[in-house]
């Protein structure tokens, strides 16, 4: 059983000191390649830096996450632009809106957000988003581009029946993490993934965050990591009605294809 991670923070500063020994375990668990997200302009440059030290199993994303909208500048994007030009970047994104957290303000989110709607439009690739709390929104700005993408996928889901047709209906693929795991504020995914055709599922950890809270015994350190996709996978599959193997192939060879991981 072979599993794909679309979305793994390795340029995390907890993984600074093991990184080899966190990929050595996610092998060992089946997880044999990984999407490394880049969420700003020196994130993404060090996710492409992993996937070129980790040719096969490591690829990138390039882009700047809502939070840090305030520092997309022309700079910004047209270093974006370069990195995306190296064939181990896969997609533009992590890209979105946020109205949660609030970190930067609703315009500038809106701005940055325009920019790598044309990046990805402007180089045919895939978008890697992030939606919460501003669904609408979001919404509205990315149906003006859908059309112009090659695919668009609705990262770390955990809105409402309602937002999982919308993008549905948009041709969207669905990212399900560890927070289906979570019996405080995930419940409802564990009806909604059932929705999800399959041909539109992915997975991944989000590592280091968002640990599956069903894991035992938990880790001291309480870090996610990518080994751990292989439980959100068994999760995933229990709540489909499905066997692991069949969630497991379906969602690798979602990601296979959408990523273009050969």
């Amino acid at each position: 059983m072979q599993l794909v991670d679309i979305g793994a923070n390795l340029t995390h500063e907890s993984f600074r000191q093991d990184l080899d020994a966190v990929l050595a375990r996610a092998r060992a668990h089946g997880v044999t390649r990984m999407l490394v997200t880049g969420a700003s302009r020196a994130s993404s440059e060090q996710a492409l830096a992993l996937a070129h030290a980790h040719p096969g199993m490591l690829w990138a994303t390039a882009g700047v996450h809502p939070h840090h909208a305030l520092d997309y500048d022309e700079a910004t994007h047209a270093r974006l632009r370069e990195l995306a030009g190296d064939r181990a970047v896969r997609a533009i994104g992590e890209t979105g809106l946020d109205y949660y957290r609030n970190y930067a303000p609703r315009d500038a989110q809106h701005a940055a957000f325009e920019r790598q709607l044309e990046l990805a439009a402007e180089l045919h690739l895939p978008l890697f988003l992030h939606q919460r709390d501003a669904h609408a929104d979001f919404l509205a700005q990315l149906k003006r581009y859908r059309d112009r993408v090659p695919g668009a996928v609705v990262h770390c889901f955990t809105d409402t029946r309602e937002a999982l047709f919308d993008y549905l209906d948009l041709g969207c693929h669905i990212g399900i993490t560890g927070w289906i795991c979570d019996e405080r504020r995930g419940t409802h995914l564990r009806e909604l993934v059932r929705e999800i055709p399959a041909d539109r599922l992915m997975i991944e950890t989000d590592a280091p965050y968002l640990l599956p809270r069903t894991v035992r015994p938990p880790p001291a350190h309480r870090r996610n990591e990518p080994m751990y996709l292989a439980h959100i996978c068994a999760e995933i599959a229990r709540d489909r009605g499905e066997s692991v193997e069949v969630t497991a192939a379906h969602s690798t060879a979602n990601a296979i294809a959408f990523f273009g991981l050969r």
